[in-house]
């Protein structure tokens, strides 16, 4: 195979469909939609056992634990998966919506519309989900979309881009819509960066090489994020028990995503009373402390934390614990070592908890909450096509509006410049 005219045709095929897409209504794009999610069930055991195949092959070939998590498509995760796309069927289709329209003195209104990107390429690893998430939102804003998986998940995306296009074809739309790579050869990857008259904008989603090495070579706009370097901090005005069972949660409820918590921050004044209790539940699962000097006094055990652990992405039962003073050493904590992910404050004080959603640096910054619901599909985003940590066009996790851009619109009735 031709890399070069493969990608090439992919790029042609998707810039003409992008401008079918652009025209398609809300009924054809949510038909699209539901007749995908319809393709997905009656083709789960075809998708479920292509993932095992992926699932046995990543093992032969030494995946670490972290990529296979990432991996496997379980029935829950494929459920959930379904699920998304569904909702995303529900959401107000955001194209063609005009806003801020206001007279101005000449007589014309201005105001702006929002209208698709045209065509969005993704580039990621593992998670087979990625496919259809990513597939979902493009239809529904509008957008044509070339998708790369890693060659880990091929089997499962390939039968996943099946029945995106029988979905496709059941609603009358090009069924080139969306397009799924089909070769794991890695010059795929530069051909699909470096193209800006075929591709709009390029969305990364993978391990910190991965996006870094599109952020560098890539001649089309990137929605990124590099890594994910989360905080949750610990007030001495925390509820104990809250804190803990968060704190827990930020940490444990999965250990490869990019919103796990990766360093815990304790206020002095609690620590005594916190952070034994947890360290022993973290302990129990399996998670492995490396703490401050004062951390390592309180809990015996615990492992010294280095300079590179407060800045550090594990991605495994690993976990950076720093005793702070108080908000003010914890804020300053964060926003030097963090990422510009996700931070979390667990506090009953009002005045402090708004302090620290003003004065955190990240794209998302919460209150009493674990970390691990900053994802598209915990915020109503139906589901996510990456999270930016950029600060212009998208940051946060980027749904359908996130998808879109605005042009200016003016409404005359014969208007001319004086």
């Amino acid at each position: 195979m031709d890399i070069q005219q493969y990608m090439q045709r992919l790029g042609e095929q998707a810039r003409q469909a992008s401008r079918a897409m652009a025209r398609a209504s809300s009924g054809d794009k949510d038909k699209a939609l539901t007749a995908i999610a319809s393709a997905l069930r009656s083709h789960r055991s075809a998708i479920l056992q292509a993932n095992q195949q992926d699932l046995d092959n990543g093992r032969q070939n030494g995946l670490d634990a972290a990529l296979l998590d990432r991996l496997e498509l379980t029935p829950a995760r494929f459920d959930g998966m379904v699920e998304g796309l569904e909702q995303i069927v529900s959401l107000a289709d955001p194209v063609g919506t005009i806003t801020d329209l206001a007279y101005r003195p000449s007589g014309i209104q201005v105001g702006k519309m929002r209208v698709p990107l045209g065509v969005i390429g993704i580039i990621y690893e593992s998670r087979p989900n990625v496919t259809i998430d990513a597939a979902a939102l493009c239809l529904k804003s509008g957008n044509a979309a070339i998708l790369r998986g890693g060659s880990e998940a091929i089997n499962a995306n390939q039968a996943i881009a099946e029945c995106i296009r029988i979905g496709l074809r059941d609603a009358g739309l090009p069924d080139t819509a969306v397009q799924v790579v089909e070769t794991t050869d890695r010059a795929a990857v530069g051909e699909l960066i470096s193209h800006p008259e075929f591709v709009d904008v390029i969305v990364p989603r993978g391990g910190k090489g991965l996006i870094e090495r599109i952020s560098n070579d890539a001649r089309v706009p990137v929605i990124k994020h590099l890594d994910g370097n989360c905080h949750t901090y610990i007030d001495d005005q925390a509820d104990i028990t809250k804190a803990i069972e968060v704190a827990y949660n930020a940490k444990t409820q999965r250990y490869g995503t990019c919103n796990t918590t990766e360093t815990l921050l304790v206020a002095n004044a609690i620590a005594g009373q916190v952070l034994p209790q947890l360290a022993e539940r973290y302990l129990e699962a399996g998670v492995e402390l490396r703490g401050c000097e004062l951390a390592r006094s309180i809990v015996s055990g615990m492992n010294e934390a280095t300079e590179t652990d407060w800045s550090e992405e594990f991605l495994a039962p690993i976990l950076a614990v720093k005793i702070v003073k108080g908000m003010d050493d914890a804020i300053e904590h964060i926003n030097r070592y963090s990422s510009g992910h996700t931070e979390a404050i667990i506090t009953e004080n009002y005045t402090r908890a708004r302090q620290f959603l003003t004065e955190v640096d990240s794209s998302s910054v919460m209150v009493n909450a674990s970390t691990r619901f900053a994802d598209g599909f915990e915020y109503g985003l139906g589901a996510e096509i990456g999270i930016s940590t950029d600060k212009i066009h998208a940051r946060g996790p980027v749904g359908l509006e996130g998808l879109t851009s605005q042009k200016w619109v003016v409404l005359g009735d014969g208007h001319i410049r004086q």
